[in-house]
């Protein structure tokens, strides 16, 4: 059942949002520094460990793809709801946040990709 896909996402949710939380205290912001993104990942990291164990059912994978299509369009409605002139405002600490992540990220992209190796088919 997709239930089971969406309890799953709740979970993830409130794990990603409590982490978000903490980031923004540990980095005196006053916001959920990655809140949503933390709990995608974990979502995931929760779906892949599923699979390796033989835990995911086919209703528990429908429900997490579902989710999974939905999460651009969120994060975009999200986005639009925050006000960036004002969080750059708030100091450089929030454009160098910014700056380090996407360059994490971007190089974490390539290691990844040296490490799957050929694709498969």
């Amino acid at each position: 059942m997709a239930i089971y896909g969406t309890a799953l996402l709740a979970l993830c949710t409130i794990i990603g949002v409590a982490l978000g939380e903490a980031l923004g205290l540990a980095l005196h912001v006053k916001a959920n520094v990655g809140g949503v993104g933390l709990a995608m990942m974990l979502l995931m990291a929760a779906r892949s460990w599923l699979a390796r164990t033989g835990r995911l059912t086919p209703q528990l994978r429908l429900g997490v793809e579902f989710w999974a299509a939905l999460y651009i369009p969120i994060v975009v409605a999200m986005a639009a709801q925050q006000n960036v002139l004002a969080a750059l405002d708030g100091g450089p600490m929030v454009a160098i946040a910014a700056v380090l992540t996407v360059g994490l990220c971007f190089s974490l992209v390539s290691v990844l990709g040296r490490l799957g190796g050929a694709p498969r088919d």
